[in-house]
């Protein structure tokens, strides 16, 4: 079969064998409760969070787009990719849908890569105006995962502090980098350039993930951060300039945005530069926001060097 059917409506009552890349990371009760839930016709999970009957084969699709996106980058088949796929998943949590979020998609095909591929080491930077409490939790004990998440606060779901670094084996591979209301192009791109590029550079993980979502953008009604196209497009050379440092491929993978001429507008400017033959040069030089350099102190036991 296609893989483009491997989670498509001719599998939507999926036998066990085939829910092996999702219950990796959910157990086998919440996937059944997404299920029967959608048999039924859908309701209310939380009140952010809803289902109806095609919610079931919609959010298969996002988890699977996600992890064939993975097998295309892990296969040779591309070198960058962008996983355009609704809904989001960075809210859901091991064993709870929420924040419009029923799978946890990135996790997910972070999990794959790691099964079906070999390999050792996943960075996912999530850009979300959000914090993504979901891929936090499942990867918070994880030192195999690199979680770096950029974030408006105080902002749902309230999670995310700058001091929450994992714990256990994981300690030092959660990096959460909240930033204020307002925030815009200078303070994302330097946490990108300045905190998750050398993260990337040290780390040297074999496959990058992009939670990207699109909800910083200033024109956004969900939040209050002042990201423009521009932006996205800085972050974005940034990603693949520390990727390349280290022969990683670039998944990208859509979270939120909720006005839809920023949705659109933002990725039409960033997929130039994601899907370009080599990683853009520097431009020129991005100035080291102060919440760059407190994060890099931050991060000093576990990432010594990391700002030199």
């Amino acid at each position: 079969m296609d893989r483009n059917d491997w989670f498509g409506a001719e599998r939507v009552l999926a036998p066990r064998a085939e829910r092996e890349a999702l219950l990796a990371v959910h157990p086998e009760r919440h996937i059944a409760f997404i299920e029967d839930l959608c048999a039924r016709g859908g309701g209310y999970i939380d009140a952010d969070t809803a289902a109806v009957g095609a919610t079931w084969e919609a959010a298969l699709r996002g988890a699977g787009g996600a992890v064939a996106l993975t097998d295309a980058l892990l296969g040779g088949e591309a070198a960058t990719g962008f996983a355009a796929l609704r809904p989001p998943g960075h809210h859901a949590e091991a064993d709870r849908a929420m924040g419009f979020c029923f799978f946890a998609n990135a996790a997910v095909a972070a999990r794959h890569a790691q099964a079906a591929h070999g390999i050792e080491r996943v960075l996912i930077l999530d850009w979300d105006v959000h914090h993504g409490n979901g891929t936090n939790a499942i990867f918070h004990a994880d030192p195999s995962v690199l979680f770096v998440s950029i974030h408006e606060s105080p902002l749902y779901p309230g999670t995310g502090p700058a001091s929450d670094l994992g714990s256990g084996a994981g300690e030092g591979f959660t990096v959460n980098l909240p930033v204020p209301h307002g925030s815009g192009n200078e303070t994302f791109g330097s946490l990108v350039e300045h905190v998750a590029g050398p993260l990337v550079r040290a780390w040297e993980p074999e496959l990058v993930l992009v939670s990207a979502g699109f909800d910083a953008h200033r024109d956004d009604p969900l939040a209050g951060c002042t990201v423009t196209e521009a932006g996205y497009v800085a972050m974005m050379g940034s990603v693949r300039r520390a990727a390349a440092a280290v022969g990683a491929p670039v998944g990208v993978v859509l979270e939120g945005g909720y006005s839809l001429s920023a949705l659109t507008d933002s990725v039409a400017a960033m997929m130039p530069v994601l899907v370009a033959g080599s990683a853009p040069s520097r431009a020129s030089a991005v100035a080291e926001h102060p919440l760059a350099s407190a994060a890099v102190a931050r991060l000093a036991p576990w990432w010594p060097g990391l700002g030199t």
